[in-house]
């Protein structure tokens, strides 16, 4: 057995250096044909290329697919940076829009609270909401303003946005409100423009229900829910939201209020409208002539009486 092998490798070795002798002859002499500048060299050099390569095409089959998977690998690289610069991009439009949010929020909060005035009479006082009761029975906050500041029950407090719920239970220094989303909220409202009356319901969502509605057909969502001072609670004209209506059909209010983004409180002080006992003061009394005759007849009538 060793001896054939050894006589096969004797055979083999030499046909192999004599192949390779023979490519390396042949490239040498395509390589010389190929550099050769004659005109029957350039002749002879397109006929080899016109009787050979147009029979090579199913050769450049697998060349022209791995160029084409090439490029479009490259294509699809240059995509996936396309798309993580357009997710890059995308999470920076969010970051914006978020603080131009924030900003918006807080620049009508700050409008609404130096240049609003619901009346003349009604001022305010704004404290900072320390936190929130945290229980999904009771939807509440603390203020850190009191008995100090002058603060009473049942006071009204908003956001600057729109009404947010009503003070329950004063300390001397600081508050609970209880907010229009708890169970134990009742605000009777007016939707504009309809002007039906309602009355908007806690239950201790963030979009209350309205119920007591007068007219259902004239209400729209859409429609603007304010407060409408009925029960001497609240002032008229609060702003308390929008109309919605829910997939099944209920309407309720979607709130002004940022309920999300609780951070200062507006606290109206509102010590009720003046009870007029006499009804009389409501009309203008009469004004006392100026002519000074006619002021002088009932003195000379007098004072003919007693002579």
């Amino acid at each position: 057995m060793a001896k054939d092998r050894a006589q096969s490798e004797d055979f083999t070795n030499p046909l192999k250096r004599l192949l390779l002798g023979v490519v390396l002859l042949c490239l040498f002499a395509i390589f010389m044909v190929w550099r050769i500048d004659s005109p029957r060299v350039e002749r002879f050099r397109l006929a080899v290329i016109d009787r050979v390569v147009p029979n090579f095409d199913w050769a450049m089959v697998p060349v022209t697919g791995t160029i084409n998977l090439v490029r479009d690998f490259q294509s699809y690289q240059r995509i996936y940076q396309q798309n993580q610069e357009l997710r890059r991009e995308l999470q920076q439009m969010k970051s914006w829009k978020e603080a131009a949010l924030q900003l918006e929020q807080e620049n009508a909060r700050l409008l609404d609270l130096n240049s609003v005035r619901l009346d003349p009479r009604l001022t305010h006082v704004t404290g900072v909401v320390m936190a929130d009761s945290g229980s999904p029975f009771r939807q509440s906050v603390l203020l850190n303003v009191g008995r100090r500041d002058g603060l009473l029950d049942g006071w009204a407090t908003m956001d600057g946005l729109g009404l947010v719920g009503r003070i329950s239970g004063v300390g001397e220094n600081a508050s609970r409100v209880i907010l229009l989303t708890d169970t134990t909220s009742r605000i009777p409202a007016v939707i504009q423009p309809s002007g039906q009356n309602a009355l908007v319901v806690g239950d201790n969502t963030r979009s209350p229900p309205i119920d007591f509605l007068e007219n259902p057909d004239l209400v729209r969502p859409g429609d603007r829910v304010v407060s409408s001072g009925d029960g001497g609670v609240f002032p008229a004209g609060l702003v308390i939201g929008q109309v919605a209506k829910d997939p099944g059909g209920r309407l309720r209010v979607r709130l002004s209020a940022d309920y999300e983004r609780l951070e200062f409180l507006r606290v109206l002080r509102n010590y009720g409208a003046e009870r007029i006992e006499d009804t009389g003061k409501l009309i203008r009394p009469e004004a006392v002539p100026s002519n000074p005759e006619t002021s002088t007849e009932p003195e000379q009538t007098s004072e003919a009486s007693d002579g």
